[in-house]
């Protein structure tokens, strides 16, 4: 699954292994992914392949994007407005 298409018109031999890829990166590849589906010009066979990549690639946005949010923290302020620390964005 890590691997693209080895036909023939394949540009790359060996795609980066998902979980290294950062948010900006795994992105990136799932846009060029979707645009290459949409074309629709894509042989069968490697099509499968990197549609399966894409659900990786979706799956490791979701992950690196929950993690990002569980990190995320509002202000809190006290009854005069002023910061008096942070708390966890949701806290349920």
């Amino acid at each position: 699954m890590a691997e693209t298409s080895k036909t023939e018109g394949t540009r790359r031999e060996k795609a980066p292994a998902v979980s290294s890829l950062s948010f900006e990166a795994a992105l990136a590849e799932l846009e060029t992914i979707v645009q290459r589906l949409e074309a629709g010009n894509v042989p069968l066979e490697e099509s499968i392949a990197i549609y399966e990549r894409g659900e990786a690639l979706k799956k490791r946005c979701e992950a690196l994007l929950g993690e990002a949010e569980a990190r995320v923290a509002t202000i809190t302020r006290d009854a005069d407005g002023r910061p008096t620390g942070t708390a966890p964005l949701d806290p349920g």
